[in-house]
């Protein structure tokens, strides 16, 4: 492929691996926060407004600061980055895929990225039994967690854009 299709395919490549995760962590967000929001706007009792205080710092902490912030946006960012680089057909197409960790990584990557995936779907099915307004308490949550991931993609990915270094390695296999 000339110089100038195979430059064109990964930023192409890296582009729409970063939107598309950036889709699908807004697409979440977009669906829990009217059920988190119908959930706050009841009345509640005190338990329940001391466990959504509870939840959601928990949830800022945890999921957002270092689970997204430190860990997950920037590898996306950096495997974006990876990827401008070294670009085939399949990684263009699975470009989110990519830059999540689901192939062409380490074997601890992949293993992170898939049983993580596994957990938060395991997760997903049983918050759905959770009785309301408690499931919706707990979707208050994973909104901020959410909104806190998809900021950090942005952020890391715009400070990429501008210079500033990566603190994640992209975890793809040495032999590439």
């Amino acid at each position: 492929m000339p110089p100038n299709n195979t430059k064109l395919m990964g930023t192409l490549a890296a582009a729409w691996g970063v939107l598309g995760v950036l889709v699908l962590l807004g697409s979440a967000i977009f669906r829990l926060s009217p059920i988190a929001w119908s959930a706050l706007s009841g009345p509640l009792q005190p338990v329940q407004y001391a466990f959504v205080v509870g939840w959601v710092l928990f949830m800022a902490y945890g999921e957002g600061y270092r689970g997204f912030q430190r860990a997950f946006s920037p590898r996306v960012v950096a495997r974006a980055a990876w990827l401008r680089h070294h670009p085939t057909p399949m990684r263009l197409l699975l470009a989110p895929a990519f830059c999540m960790g689901f192939f062409h990584a380490t074997r601890k990557r992949l293993l992170v990225s898939w049983i993580i995936t596994v957990g938060v779907v395991v997760l997903i099915v049983g918050v759905k039994f959770i009785p309301d307004p408690w499931r919706g308490l707990v979707d208050a949550g994973v909104v901020v967690g959410l909104s806190w991931g998809l900021l950090a993609i942005v952020a890391w990915g715009l400070g990429h854009l501008v210079g500033r270094p990566l603190p994640t390695a992209p975890d793809v296999p040495v032999a590439t």
